[in-house]
């Protein structure tokens, strides 16, 4: 059916792991989506980063570009915008009770050598600070190369519970 998303790879987090690897992405389809649902960490004020992996193999090199909304329930909004990192960032979560992460990003170009791959992020979480934030934006991996998956890592500590699902989007 068109439209509809077909399970690629899917890992479930249930004892800490430093991190979570999700590749399958090939030709098959153009568009893919990462759901990351229920994601905590055994570290307070830990961040949740992401990378592109090629062959397998997480792209830590310094191309990582990013534009985000911050929707913020105890301020305003904030904007955020980086380039040239080596990973993008999701957000600080912490080990209390109800901090949790889930987000959709779409991926777009992964399997095109020709084309830069980029992803566009949506999110809902309860933060270290206990303040319930949204983001939407997106962010560019700045490396014309094939992509086969993404990879999910924290700063400090690691992932102690959370579902990761990579899904292919059928045409």
């Amino acid at each position: 059916m068109a439209g509809s998303l077909i399970k690629i790879a899917e890992t479930t987090v249930s004892s800490a792991v430093a991190s979570v690897t999700l590749t399958g992405i090939d030709s098959t389809y153009d568009v893919y989506m990462l759901k990351m649902n229920k994601a905590t960490l055994d570290t307070d004020g830990s961040t949740i980063f992401f990378r592109v992996t090629t062959s397998g193999t997480a792209d830590s090199d310094s191309e990582y570009d990013r534009a985000y909304k911050v929707l913020r329930t105890s301020t305003s909004f904030a904007n955020v915008s980086s380039t040239n990192l080596t990973s993008w960032a999701y957000n600080t979560l912490g080990t209390a009770t109800g901090e949790i992460g889930n987000c959709i990003m779409y991926l777009f170009n992964f399997n095109n050598s020709s084309e830069y791959s980029f992803m566009t992020l949506e999110t809902a979480e309860l933060t270290n600070s206990a303040e319930l934030q949204g983001i939407a934006g997106g962010g560019v991996h700045t490396v014309a190369e094939t992509n086969d998956g993404i990879n999910i890592f924290v700063d400090s500590g690691n992932i102690d519970s959370g579902t990761f699902t990579l899904y292919g989007l059928k045409k």
